[in-house]
């Protein structure tokens, strides 16, 4: 290690002092619940986007027993626009897990904490440290960053190796002293100062010792993931309408892309879509326009295509099968995840009303 790691805290917790962030809405009140609940929502997610999402769980949810005893539905909806629905699902899991196991209360130490679905090492760190003081590193993508460039890893910090770097690293510097502090300080850093681009170097109280400035290699560090082609894939989505403007909405299997979620059915192409229809009192039929929904891994094509109903038909009722009303898209009544797309062709269907 190219510098001391009591000049390396010292310089960091002088700065928080000065400019870190002591007023999220999960410092106030600090409990393991919210700090927890914050921290699922922060993996993948800005804290700018968070914070309202987190007010409305609070507000619904204020225990992580009313969490463990809601209906999936209710966690779903209201993490609707979040993404990665997988968090969600895992959340209520580890609500129900720590009612069932640990009575209640959100175990102390970091083997048990990460026995809850959805929280891995440096997630289990943060509440650790955060919540009960425990003198634990974390190596979030805030973190990693500031890391990768204060060390000039010349790596992509996906890999293996680069891991088990970056972790040593953190818990080199990590402090047995104010390690709730410090720990915020690294993720403040990361967020405000070390930002992904154009990084405020003048800013940053590890500019002096940092080998990514020394070397004039800010813009460059932290390696990019190796690109690869995004696969495609294409989709026709059924909307299927009935004379009340209801439309039928089918929930998808917990596991894979939008586990749990309502959406449209979902048809490789326009024939076999239309042979789906051979059954059905058919009054109209309009094919929207082709639009794109990104993931991380591949890029979903969807088509979606209106059909208007004579009547409510009788073929397709099953428990799977919800007959959603578009106009009371946002009452409690109809209180279901909805990916992000689907929530924006209702919305339309909403206005068409």
């Amino acid at each position: 290690m190219h510098c001391s790691p009591i000049w390396f805290r010292k310089q960091v917790l002088h700065w928080y002092d000065q400019h870190g962030r002591k007023h999220l809405p999960w410092q106030q009140g600090k409990t393991a619940y919210r700090v927890w609940l914050s921290e699922i929502m922060l993996q993948q997610t800005q804290v700018a986007t968070v914070i309202p999402y987190f007010e409305r769980f609070i507000e619904r949810f204020p225990s992580v027993a009313e969490l463990a005893a809601a209906p999936t539905d209710d966690v779903l909806h209201l993490w609707t626009g979040l993404g990665y629905y997988a968090r969600a699902r895992n959340l209520h899991k580890a609500a129900q897990k720590v009612v069932s196991d640990f009575q209640g209360d959100f175990p102390q130490n970091l083997e048990q904490l990460m026995t809850l679905p959805g929280v891995g090492r440096s997630t289990a760190a943060a509440i650790a440290s955060s919540v009960f003081n425990k003198p634990a590193a974390i190596l979030d993508g805030n973190v990693k960053r500031v890391l990768s460039r204060f060390f000039a890893l010349q790596e992509w910090p996906g890999t293996t190796t680069a891991q088990q770097q970056l972790w040593q690293w953190s818990e080199a510097l990590t402090p047995e002293k104010r390690v709730a502090d410090y720990n915020q300080v690294m993720m403040d850093i990361g967020a405000l100062v070390c930002t992904r681009t154009k990084p405020k170097c003048d800013q940053c109280p590890l500019r002096n010792e940092c080998l990514a400035v020394a070397m004039d290699q800010t813009h460059l560090l932290p390696k990019p993931k190796p690109k690869k082609d995004k696969p495609s894939k294409q989709a026709h989505l059924l909307m299927l309408q009935c004379p009340d403007g209801r439309v039928a909405l089918s929930q998808r299997p917990d596991s894979g892309i939008w586990g749990g979620l309502y959406s449209f059915p979902e048809f490789t192409d326009y024939d076999t879509l239309a042979s789906h229809l051979t059954q059905l009192p058919v009054e109209r039929v309009d094919v929207w326009n082709e639009f794109r929904h990104t993931f991380s891994h591949y890029h979903f094509d969807i088509t979606p295509v209106l059909v208007t109903l004579n009547h409510l038909p009788d073929v397709i009722e099953d428990d799977k099968t919800l007959w959603f009303n578009p106009v009371l898209m946002n009452e409690n009544e109809q209180a279901v995840g909805l990916p992000a797309p689907i929530k924006t062709l209702l919305t339309k269907l909403q206005q068409s009303l």
